[in-house]
């Protein structure tokens, strides 16, 4: 059995209570485990699949979606993505009148959801503790190791289970409003057209890393060198410079070289929020994504284009596709083979890495059309074909409007554009095949049929009861 049929079972066989929840039927999800290129083509996994997601449809006007991207384990990452959910299923949301109220209900749910995680851990905390105690006194550290290596290996364990940490983007619609809030690096696009028809793509999430020029100065208001972080792609024992859970590096943040000089902890759970947002018809469609699906673009085209890069191949599948479900597994499916071709096509040179993490997207579709499903759920009201540009959202928290965004859009840029309707009503207008005798043309060739039927009559093979 391979590891993606292992992963299939093992999901089958855990159940939770969000089981139960329903699913909004305006969406799909789309995902793919982590993989180590081996040189004789063979799949294999460094680690179990750690990330999560959801997309429920908790009332006719609230609905939650949610991506987590864990390490060390999928301790912090099923914790923190069954309380969130909780957290919002059960909060009194109809009851906020306003945008600042529910930003501060998102801000809430991610405080009590990492709170509730450190709580957690208190046993293991507890038994790490003890089983210092263990150790002969005066032992170095591989000297210990050779005394008593039930105890060193137990520890190490243990240390691995308390850095288990998550990054986090949740999007929730209320009342037609579009609220959006994240820690780390998964990342959030809204996909909305302009009066030119152009698709333009808007990045909601903040990257917390290395690479933002806010979180750095942040960490040099608490004493870190930013001089050194810069040349760094970590900070402590992980990349993001915000999370959910972690107790080694938050807890523990001092026995790391480059934090040591800290004045309060440097990695913190403090979400960054935007909305509401209104969802008007320049919406297309909302993607939730964890950092394995850009950064695995990025590595193979560049940093520049890549939300559009995505984008576009979620445009492109719209077209192909019947189902949501689908489109966001294509484009899942399309970005693996991408980044594979390119390590392939680059695995001379020893800086490119021989893997890549696992992927998870979210799509939501507001009325994007779906000329191949199945049975759609909105019903399309122009079908065009998009030109995807870029559009930047102000780094200021808690913005509450477009008015944050700042358009960048070609507006020499034409667009072709036909008014359409749903496929039983486009039929109704075609289907004028009415003969002189007021009777419909026969659509199907019975002609096979009635062959066969002679021929089994002949033989005498025919069924009783079909004379």
């Amino acid at each position: 059995m391979d590891s993606l049929k292992v992963h299939q079972n093992s999901y089958k066989n855990s159940k939770s209570w969000t089981d139960d929840l329903p699913v909004c039927k305006n969406s799909g999800m789309g995902y793919s485990i982590n993989q180590i290129y081996r040189e004789d083509g063979h799949p294999q996994e460094e680690h179990c699949y750690e990330d999560f997601s959801s997309h429920y449809k908790f009332a006719e006007d609230f609905y939650w979606y949610s991506v987590f991207d864990g390490h060390e384990g999928k301790r912090a990452t099923d914790f923190c993505s069954q309380r969130m959910t909780a957290e919002i299923c059960f909060s009194q949301i109809n009851q906020k009148d306003s945008d600042e109220e529910v930003r501060e209900l998102l801000r809430q749910a991610f405080m009590t959801v990492e709170l509730g995680y450190m709580e957690s851990l208190d046993d293991l905390i507890a038994e790490r503790t003890s089983l210092h105690y263990d150790i002969p006194e005066g032992l170095a550290p591989h000297e210990a190791y050779q005394k008593v290596p039930h105890i060193m290996d137990r520890i190490k364990a243990l240390n691995a289970e308390l850095s288990s940490g998550t990054a986090a983007a949740v999007a929730l619609i209320c009342k037609n409003k579009l609220y959006v809030a994240n820690v780390g690096n998964c990342r959030v696009l809204l996909c909305q057209t302009d009066t030119n028809n152009v698709l333009k793509v808007v990045q909601l999430s903040i990257d917390h890393d290395l690479k933002n020029e806010d979180e750095l100065l942040r960490l040099s208001q608490i004493g870190l060198n930013v001089n050194q972080l810069r040349k760094s792609s970590r900070l402590g024992n992980q990349e993001n410079t915000r999370c959910l859970g972690n107790y080694a590096i938050k807890g523990g943040y001092k026995d790391f070289e480059d934090l040591a000089g800290a004045s309060q902890e440097p990695v913190i759970a403090e979400p960054d929020i935007h909305g509401g947002i209104y969802l008007d018809e320049s919406c297309r469609f909302l993607l939730l994504m964890t950092a394995g699906l850009y950064k695995s673009v990025e590595e193979a085209i560049g940093p520049e284009q890549v939300n559009q890069y995505i984008a576009q191949c979620v445009v492109e599948q719209f077209r192909e596709q019947g189902t949501l479900v689908t489109v966001a597994q294509a484009v899942v499916d399309k970005v693996v083979r991408l980044h594979h071709d390119w390590y392939m096509s680059n695995s001379i040179n020893q800086s490119c890495p021989p893997k890549r993490e696992d992927i998870t997207l979210v799509l939501r579709n507001f009325n994007f059309p779906m000329p191949n499903a199945l049975k759609s759920p909105t019903k399309p009201t122009v079908q065009f074909n998009p030109i995807v540009v870029a559009a930047e959202l102000s780094s200021s928290n808690n913005s509450s409007s477009h008015g944050t965004i700042v358009n960048n859009v070609d507006t020499n840029s034409t667009v072709s554009r036909t008014n359409t309707t749903s496929s039983s009503e486009a039929k109704a207008e075609i289907d004028d095949d009415i003969g002189t005798d007021q009777k419909i043309a026969a659509y199907v060739d019975f002609g096979d049929f009635y062959a066969n039927f002679e021929i089994a009559r002949r033989n005498g093979t025919l069924p009783s009861g079909l004379e």
